[in-house]
């Protein structure tokens, strides 16, 4: 069973590789060839095929619920229901709507936000609404997160905001008894009255039902520093412990009772399956849940029907049926960690001589985790936490043990005894805060986490085998060659410039601004696009990534053009996440705990190679937009201009300077495309080769305009917009230019095209 379901894994991983699915005709060939390898029985191969053809299948299915682009900015009619706890802030509240009466062609499932709404958002309520929808879209930018990935994965079709005219119509709300989004919204608020004080609400929320909206960036980042994150969120290990937990509570009291007409194991299954289902249903019945869930049923099926399976069979055949349940799974980092965790576990801990007490066996579990999954961390989100060991000691009894069971018990008591799950709450919290103290101070260890450049593949086919032998019985010679084999990891091939080459990067943060300039042993980051909430900015969602993907682990210049957030926004989570050496701006009264330095016209650096010369701010405009940095990047193979939101005044001061010293091969279009910028006179001087437009898709300046577009032609510049292009990478070397589009390069085929 085991090389079976990988092969049909294998099969569903082909798949997501693909910039574009097959259409019908090669689904019909594949028909045919799997009935010719079931004929001649090569079953290994024919798991492979299936695993093809059911991805290709559900994905099309999944595709083919997308908005459609002619309805694209208008406003539609859509009635339906609210699918799931709100998200709300200070701007906004957004939510997942289930549309059970539009057009035809509406997305069955949309994303909405709600700007400023007059009333209170619940799960479980019925509306009629007025919507401006737009395709599934998001930023791409290496290292960054797939926004469009996680909708198709989640089923969302469509994104876009409720419109207040013509006025929202509230239809009704369903009950509890037959909504589970009800049931939990009635959870959440009651939680917020219970535990109106308490500092502990957010986790308590989190742990229980599953809602982490409330979680901070900076307890995020403590759990991601202390490798704890897992135990945060309701997910596998949360279930499988509490499964666990009833199931030997249950087992020893059956038992007690002397009531045999039943098997004791049999009873103690079905109620830890109960549990688990019931856990899971707190949890909304999330993806991870479910796959926690359909592993628990096989595992508890094979006690149930007194079947001794190996343990790898059993994890073999759970992973088969949640990929049958769910073939898009392998695109969740979460898939990957679950299954590989327990898979180390079993290797670890079974067919040994010998048996470890609960202590030992608890360390012995750490470290395998820890070490076995530290590759795939390094994968996906290129940081590793050296004292998760440690931490987990704590915080996994703490967490499963103590925390879990009191919450979860006192949220059954919750409505019947307000009294009593205060009290259990109490001590739930209470331990909290102890837990977190210890997490806050293990964080200031030195070297408490490290970041490192994102191992490439072949890396990790020497690192597998490494964990292996590593975790190998004592006694299996040449242990320490796992040592040798982990070696590629460490030492990443990071492909730097050359001295006088240039490597700049325009990310993709939206309706803002952000480059990153690389030369041989230096970086430069200018400008940090917008924050959007007090929870999320492009400084934590766009910059660290990609800077951690690069293996960089210091900024040597931070450019900070002007004060407006689509500029400035990110600067605060960008140095607090990284070394930042020296920060200059024409705003420095908005970043004076940075220490800031004004920049003028006139100062200049070489790096590798590589001159930087500051042409602007010099004169104080009116317009903030007119006091951009504008800064000249110039080597003897090409010379770049970053120019911030500089408009017309602006830019006839700096023809007027500079004349035909402002050339350059490469603009970074002024003002995101405006046509209040990009004047036909500073384009005459400038006679870039290529220009690079920031812009968001759909912005509601209607940025890049198209009068602008036709100037960019008139001088035949070749011009990208990283709406449609991703992160834009430009490589200035030997003369001549390379630009790679992240969108154009590496899109699969769920990305918007």
């Amino acid at each position: 069973m085991v090389v079976s379901a990988l092969s049909f894994l294998a099969g569903l991983l082909l798949v997501q590789q693909l910039p574009v699915l097959p259409d019908i005709k090669w689904l019909m060939v594949g028909g045919v060839l799997a009935g010719i390898i079931a004929w001649l029985r090569y079953w290994r191969c024919l798991f492979f095929v299936i695993g093809v053809l059911w991805a290709v299948l559900f994905a099309m299915h999944r595709l083919s619920d997308r908005l459609p682009e002619q309805l694209e900015g208008i406003d539609v009619p859509v009635k339906g229901y609210i699918a799931d706890l709100p998200e709300q802030d200070e701007k906004h509240v957004r939510f997942d709507f289930i549309v059970t009466d539009a057009a035809p062609e509406i997305s069955s499932k949309i994303r909405l936000n709600w700007y400023y709404p007059d009333r209170e958002i619940k799960a479980g309520q019925h509306w009629s609404f007025a919507v401006r929808l737009k395709r599934v879209h998001g930023n791409m930018n290496p290292g960054g997160f797939d926004y469009e990935r996680w909708l198709f994965t989640e089923g969302v079709g469509a994104t876009g905001y409720v419109r207040p005219n013509p006025q929202p119509v509230l239809l009704g709300s369903d009950s509890a008894w037959n909504s589970v989004a009800v049931w939990r919204q009635s959870i959440t608020d009651q939680l917020s009255h219970t535990l109106s004080d308490s500092q502990s609400l957010a986790l308590i929320k989190a742990l229980t039902i599953g809602d982490g909206n409330s979680i901070t960036q900076e307890q995020w980042e403590v759990f991601r520093k202390t490798g704890t994150t897992h135990l945060v969120v309701i997910s596998g290990s949360h279930i499988g412990l509490v499964a666990g937990l009833v199931y030997f509570l249950v087992l020893r009291l059956w038992a007690w009772t002397g009531l045999l007409a039943w098997s004791p194991q049999k009873v103690a299954a079905v109620s830890a399956l109960a549990v688990a289902v019931f856990y899971s249903g707190l949890a909304g019945f999330s993806v991870p849940t479910q796959r926690s869930v359909v592993m628990l049923s096989i595992v508890m099926a094979a006690i149930i029907l007194q079947r001794n399976s190996r343990p790898f069979n059993t994890l073999a055949t759970a992973m088969f049926a949640v990929l049958i349940f769910d073939p898009l799974a392998v695109l969740s980092a979460g898939f990957w960690l679950s299954f590989l965790a327990v898979s180390l576990i079993v290797y670890a801990v079974s067919g040994r001589l010998g048996k470890l007490g609960y202590f030992w066996g608890t360390i012995k579990v750490n470290w395998a985790t820890s070490v076995g999954l530290s590759p795939l961390l390094l994968l996906f989100f290129q940081q590793v936490s050296l004292i998760a060991p440690l931490a987990n000691l704590v915080a996994v009894p703490v967490i499963s043990l103590l925390v879990v069971p009191l919450s979860l018990l006192a949220v059954i008591v919750m409505f019947i005894s307000p009294l009593l799950a205060g009290k259990l709450f109490f001590l739930a919290d209470y331990a909290l805060q102890g837990l977190w103290w210890l997490l806050v101070h293990l964080t200031k260890i030195p070297l408490a986490s490290i970041n490192h450049a994102q191992p490439s593949y072949w890396a990790l086919l020497f690192a597998v085998p490494g964990i292996l032998l590593l975790l190998a019985p004592v006694g299996i010679p040449a242990r320490w060659l796992s040592l040798v084999m982990f070696l590629p990891l460490v030492f990443t091939d990071l492909k730097r410039p050359e001295t006088g080459d240039i490597n700049m990067t325009l990310l993709d943060v939206g309706q803002g601004l952000s480059v990153v300039v690389q030369t041989a042993n230096h970086l430069l980051v200018y400008d940090t696009g917008a924050k959007f909430s007090d929870q999320s900015d492009a400084g934590q969602s766009v910059l660290l990534p990609f800077l951690r993907v690069q293996g960089v682990d210091k900024i040597d210049s931070l450019i900070i053009s002007h004060g407006d957030n689509d500029h400035i926004g990110g600067t605060t989570s960008l140095m607090r996440g990284i070394a930042t050496e020296k920060v200059l701006t024409s705003v420095p009264q908005q970043l004076s705990e940075h220490s800031p330095v004004k920049c003028t016209v006139g100062q200049s650096w070489l790096w590798d190679g590589v001159r930087f010369t500051m042409l602007a701010p010099q004169q104080g405009f009116v317009s903030e937009n007119n006091n951009s940095c504008v800064l000249k990047i110039q080597s003897e193979h090409g010379t770049v201009l970053l120019t911030g939101d500089v408009e017309a005044a602006a830019e006839s001061w700096l023809v007027q300077t500079y004349g035909e010293a402002l050339k350059a091969d490469v603009l970074v279009a002024p003002h995101h495309g405006s046509k209040t910028s990009s004047t036909a006179g500073f384009l005459q001087a400038v006679q870039p080769d290529y220009v690079l437009i920031p812009a968001g898709y759909r912005n509601q300046f209607g940025h890049p305009h198209k009068s602008i577009l036709a100037r960019y032609q008139q001088i035949n510049a070749k011009w990208l917009n990283s709406a449609d292009s991703g992160a834009i990478t430009v490589n200035v070397k030997n003369n001549a230019f390379a630009v790679w589009a992240m969108r154009d390069a590496e899109s699969k085929y769920w990305n918007f095209k």
